[in-house]
């Protein structure tokens, strides 16, 4: 598990600029270069992993907190940002700030994102 110093201790080389011009041409381009998939794990963390078109694994990380939860049951439900938050009864920007990492989710919450990120067929239910 990375820690939150080592997070940004990685995210300090990044060059996000660069990084967001190359995905909008693979975008503009048709072709996927990688994917990513959030995995909720048993201890309540979340395994991302970054698979290149070819196959390979990129990156593979376990990462821990409720925006990354949040993360991996959205992404298992399918759902876009605005279906999510109506499924779960909060508004978008509330959501938004959430898996930015600004504002965490209250305990209750936090619950309803492990519950649903290990059962994202709870979401159809909600909604």
């Amino acid at each position: 598990m990375m820690t939150d110093a080592q997070l940004k201790a990685r995210d300090a080389n990044r060059n996000i600029g660069a990084e967001l011009l190359e995905a909008v041409r693979e975008l503009q381009a048709n072709k996927a270069a990688r994917t990513t998939t959030f995995e909720p794990l048993a201890d309540g963390s979340v395994r991302r992993t970054v698979t290149l078109a070819n196959g390979t694994v990129q990156t593979q990380e376990v990462l821990v907190g409720p925006q990354w939860q949040l993360l991996a049951a959205r992404t298992q439900a399918g759902l876009s940002q605005s279906e999510f938050a109506r499924a779960t009864g909060v508004s978008v920007r509330t959501l938004q700030e959430w898996e930015q990492g600004r504002k965490v989710p209250s305990g209750a919450a936090q619950s309803l994102l492990k519950l649903v990120s290990r059962h994202p067929e709870l979401l159809a239910e909600l909604a």
